[in-house]
C-alpha cells in the first residue's frame, strides 16, 4: 500500500514554498501601493461608464487620453466584438458636473449612442460593508464547522483536532488565493471586486467539505482496524477516497479551463481565481489537513503534546 502520510514533511514544505512567497508579495504590495491587493471601484468608489460609439475608429488610447486630461488613469475594457464599438470605463470621478464634461469630451471623438450610454456611481462604503460581511461569514463558518466536527466526531478521542485541522486547511487555501491575487494585481493589474469575494467564499466551502469527507472515512476506519497504527489507518482512508475527490474535481477543472480559453474577458479573472482556489482545496484536503492530523497525533507539532488517539488505540490493543 502506497504510503502518502510518511511524506507529510514534503507536503508541508511545498505548502510553505507557496504560502510564504504569497505573504511576502502581499507585504510588498502593501508597502508600495498601500494595500495588499489592487482594489476595484467596488471598494474604492467612483464612476462606471458604459459607452457605444456610432462610428468606428475610436480606440482605447483615445478614450484613455480623454480621461487622462481630467487627471485620472481610467480602467478601460472593450465589450463585445470590436465592430460594436462598446466600452466599459471605470474612473475615480464622482460629481455629476465632471461626469458630464467627460461625456462631452468623449462625444468629440465620435458621436455617442445615447440609448446605450450609462453612467453609475459606486460608493466605497458599500464595498467595505460587503468585505466586512464576507470576513464575518468566514469567521462564523469556521466556528460552526469546528463545532459540527466536534459533535459529529465525538466518539473519536480528541475530536477537536479534526476541526482545527479542517480550519487550518481552509486558511491554507485562503492564503494561497490571496497570494495569487496579490501577485496578479502587481503583474497583470487584477483588482479584487465582489466576484473575488464570491470566489473566495466558494473556495472556503469547497475546502472544508472535501476535508470532512476524508475525516469521515478516517472515523469509519478507526473501529474497523483497531490495533493498526494510526498512520496506517489514515493512509488507508486517503487511498479509499482519493479517487472520488480527484474524479469530482477533474470534471470541474476541465470546465473552468474551457471557460478560461474560450470565455469572455469579464469572467476570466473570476474563473482563474476559482480554479486556483479549488486546486489548492483539493491539495490541502489530502496533503495538508490529514497529514497535519497525523503530525499532531505523533507529537510533531511544536507546543502540542503527543498522545490522544494513539494511546487509546494502544489501550484497545
Amino acid at each position: 500500500m502506497y504510503n502518502i502520510i510518511e511524506k507529510r514533511r514534503y507536503f508541508f514544505l511545498l505548502s510553505s514554498l507557496v504560502i510564504i512567497p504569497g505573504v511576502l508579495v502581499m507585504i510588498y504590495s502593501t508597502i508600495t501601493t498601500g494595500a495588499p491587493f489592487r482594489l476595484s471601484i467596488d471598494f474604492q468608489g467612483g464612476s462606471i461608464y458604459e459607452l457605444k460609439f456610432e462610428e468606428s475608429g475610436v480606440d482605447e488610447t483615445a478614450i484613455r487620453d480623454v480621461f487622462a486630461s481630467f487627471g485620472d488613469d481610467a480602467i478601460i475594457q472593450q465589450l463585445g466584438e470590436p465592430e460594436q464599438n462598446r466600452w466599459s470605463v471605470r474612473a475615480a470621478f464622482r460629481d455629476p458636473e465632471t461626469t458630464q464634461q467627460i461625456i462631452s469630451a468623449l462625444g468629440e471623438l465620435a458621436p455617442l449612442d445615447e440609448g446605450n450610454l450609462r453612467t453609475e456611481q459606486v460608493s466605497a462604503s458599500i464595498g467595505r460593508e460587503v468585505a466586512r460581511a464576507a470576513l464575518i461569514a468566514v469567521f462564523v463558518a469556521a466556528v460552526v464547522i469546528t463545532g459540527f466536527i466536534v459533535i459529529a466526531f465525538r466518539q473519536v478521542p480528541d475530536a477537536i483536532r479534526y476541526g482545527v485541522c479542517a480550519i487550518s486547511a481552509m486558511l491554507h487555501d485562503v492564503l494561497v488565493v490571496a497570494g495569487a491575487m496579490s501577485l496578479a494585481g502587481l503583474i497583470a493589474g487584477w483588482e479584487i471586486d465582489a466576484l473575488f469575494l464570491t470566489a473566495m467564499l466558494t473556495v472556503v466551502g469547497f475546502s472544508v467539505q472535501d476535508t470532512i469527507v476524508l475525516f469521515d472515512r478516517i472515523r469509519e476506519n478507526i473501529p474497523k482496524h483497531l490495533g493498526e497504527p494510526y498512520e496506517t489507518i489514515v493512509n488507508r482512508s486517503i487511498l479509499e477516497t482519493i479517487h472520488r475527490s480527484l474524479a469530482t474535481q477533474l470534471n470541474a477543472f476541465f470546465i473552468m479551463i474551457a471557460i478560461l480559453l474560450f470565455g469572455g474577458p469579464t469572467i476570466k479573472q473570476f474563473i482563474a481565481i476559482l480554479f486556483i482556489g479549488l486546486l489548492s482545496g483539493t491539495y490541502s484536503s489530502i496533503f495538508t489537513a490529514v497529514p497535519l492530523l497525523v503530525a499532531w497525533e505523533k507529537g510533531e507539532l511544536p507546543l502540542l503534546n503527543k498522545g490522544g488517539l494513539k494511546g487509546a488505540l494502544e489501550a484497545e490493543a
